[in-house]
């Protein structure tokens, strides 16, 4: 017979173990790879294209394995400086530090032998190359996340410069030197910044408010947000179309690239004009596809 004077069992729910898969999947989350392969092929293509039919394959990819590690590094160490903000807002709720499915030491950890790694390579293969890679890689933590981000909506513009460093460093370790060339490429990816940024900001602008982060369109307001977006695009592929005038790349390749900068430049200066969710995000999704084709323009018009 039950005894109604005992207290009722207590159930202690044991936390679920997460398979070795999904522990994988997690870590590779904290470098987004979707940004950081974009960034990665930015640096390879600028190699690649600065050494038509003469591509060193071992520094290829040397530097393609450096560029990837800092890069990953870099996003793995933001994202643990990011990760009350992230909490904060449903889009990035779930990722692996506020979902709990990394612990902070584990991705501080996988966060420092990336970057440590990237960056050690990257000096072994070049000074130049090792100094543009790690001053992007100072810039992006110490600058934009650590400094800016939480300040002003002007960060964006240091996020842009370091982004445009792997473009930047994979010019250099080809050439041995800085030139116009690499600097337009690099400015190419920091005139993306906006176009990428700015659209996505503006489509969780309430959420980014909450989270006490200063941007473009809460500081400035959507119309101004908008403006910014239209000029840079056109900036954007003004750069890249430079780049490609100066690489004497073929016909064909300029004008596949002239295409695509000018849809994306017709888009941005309608949705400025006539203003709609639906254009906004499409304007974000054919940005990041119009820097790789951009790129990969580029390479094989080099090198044809």
């Amino acid at each position: 017979m039950n005894n109604s004077s005992e207290p009722a069992p207590t159930i202690v729910r044991l936390p679920q173990a997460i398979s070795p898969a999904l522990k994988a999947r997690a870590f590779l989350t904290l470098t987004k790879p979707l940004q950081t392969s974009l960034l990665l092929v930015t640096g390879v293509c600028a190699y690649a294209l600065s050494l038509p039919g003469h591509v060193v394959w071992e520094k290829l990819i040397g530097g393609g394995l450096a560029l990837a590690g800092s890069i990953g590094g870099c996003t793995a160490l933001n994202m643990v400086l990011d990760r009350d903000i992230d909490a904060q807002m449903g889009r990035t709720a779930h990722r692996p530090l506020p979902a709990g499915s990394v612990s902070v030491r584990s991705a501080v950890l996988a966060g420092l032998f990336l970057a440590a790694s990237g960056l050690a390579l990257a000096w072994a293969l070049s000074p130049l190359f090792g100094l543009i890679v790690s001053l992007g890689f100072a810039i992006d933590l110490g600058v934009y996340t650590l400094w800016l981000k939480r300040r002003t909506p002007f960060s964006i513009v240091w996020g842009g410069i370091s982004g445009g460093m792997p473009a930047l460093a994979g010019r250099a370790l080809a050439l041995g030197r800085l030139d116009g060339v690499g600097l337009l490429l690099a400015a190419g990816v920091l005139l993306w910044i906006p176009t990428h940024i700015l659209t996505l900001s503006s489509h969780y602008a309430k959420e980014y408010r909450l989270a006490g982060i200063p941007i473009w369109p809460n500081v400035y307001g959507p119309t101004a947000t908008r403006r910014l977006i239209a000029t840079a695009t056109l900036l954007d592929t003004v750069a890249l179309a430079l780049a490609g005038w100066l690489l004497a790349i073929h016909p064909i390749a300029m004008g596949v690239m002239g295409a695509m900068g000018a849809t994306l430049a017709i888009l941005s200066i309608v949705a400025m004009v006539r203003p709609s969710e639906r254009l906004n995000w499409l304007l974000f999704k054919l940005a990041s596809l119009y820097m790789l084709g951009a790129f990969v323009c580029l390479t094989i018009g080099a090198t044809v």
